[in-house]
């Protein structure tokens, strides 16, 4: 399903319905953790990208006319298939570790497909375009490693040792270095840029201390993430990886899925049965708000969007506009 929904007055404005490519992965046990809507689509102003797994790439306008779709692969998984697309210039870059073990670039206007890179392996992160003094790269986490590509044509440009299971979080990045934690207790810094296996010569910090799920954010010098099951807030610094500060979240949150997200200063988290909670962006702990909805005890895995001073937040049964 694709709803395009009125931002103001929370009315559908139109509805698309698609068969799926079956089989599909079983909604129960792990299948179910998350459910088919774990990908974001994603916008250049112009036409709208949705990433449905093994039943493809799609391409809307704003009024919801499909003008093109792709297959990236048809592989399912027990987890499901949880990567949203990213836009890069003319190209659409997909993460297709579970339908095809590739990284995919396609042609944004026509869906074409204009590269693809293996050896994407059990990687459940969107890729994040990361510029160095000489050139972008894109940058992504699989199991054991993380890889730089050249975005022009999908050859690899770099590995170096990453996280060694299966990975969730998204890399983030800043001046060049990047960020990435994941199960296992696992966090590093990496700087880009390096040829070849650059473990030894590019890699700044290696941490045992990460998360499984939820992706981290830089602010001002420090990494911050919260924990997946154990409840709890780290704070490093970015240069060292020494940590300010690990404190638990009141009232316990129980499992976080969702990414938080960065506005005014704050972190914002939603936990996926006991609220939201917002914590000051700063090294030093300091919860400030805990909000739950009274009449809405579904689960939350999606993050919360930011625009024009409100939130845009869905839970498995509703979708809301918070504020003034």
């Amino acid at each position: 399903h694709l709803l395009c929904v009125n931002r103001t007055s929370g009315e559908i404005t139109w509805h698309k319905q698609f068969d799926p490519k079956l089989p599909e992965h079983n909604y129960q046990g792990e299948g179910a953790y998350h459910g088919y809507a774990a990908s974001t689509p994603l916008t250049d102003g112009k036409n709208l990208f949705v990433f449905f797994g093994k039943s493809g790439v799609f391409c809307f306008d704003l009024d919801g006319n499909q003008l093109w779709q792709a297959s990236v692969g048809e592989g399912t998984s027990g987890w499901g298939s949880g990567c949203s697309p990213l836009l890069y210039g003319t190209m659409l870059i997909v993460n297709a570790s579970v339908e095809s073990g590739s990284l995919v670039a396609l042609d944004k206007s026509t869906g074409k497909e204009l590269w693809r890179s293996g050896g994407i392996g059990s990687s459940w992160n969107t890729p994040l375009a990361v510029k160095t003094d000489t050139r972008t790269e894109l940058v992504v986490s699989v199991q054991n490693n993380l890889l730089g590509f050249s975005p022009d044509d999908g050859r690899q440009l770099w590995k170096a040792d990453g996280v060694h299971r299966y990975v969730c979080p998204s890399v983030v990045a800043h001046d060049g270095i990047v960020y990435a934690i994941g199960g296992g207790h696992t966090s590093l810094a990496v700087r880009a840029g390096g040829d070849g296996d650059v473990t030894g010569s590019h890699t700044l910090w290696r941490q045992t201390k990460g998360s499984n799920v939820s992706s981290p954010i830089y602010h001002q010098g420090h990494l911050y993430w919260f924990s997946d099951g154990g409840g709890f807030l780290c704070c490093q610094k970015a240069d060292s990886g020494e940590t300010v500060f690990q404190e638990r979240l009141e009232p316990r949150p129980g499992r976080i899925w969702s990414s938080p997200v960065l506005a005014d200063g704050k972190l914002y988290v939603v936990s996926q049965n006991n609220g939201t909670y917002v914590v000051a962006a700063a090294p030093e702990f300091k919860l400030l708000s805990h909000n739950a909805f009274e009449d809405d005890t579904s689960r939350t895995n999606a993050s919360p969007a930011v625009d024009d001073g409100q939130l845009i937040m869905r839970t498995d049964r509703f979708l809301y506009r918070i504020g003034k």
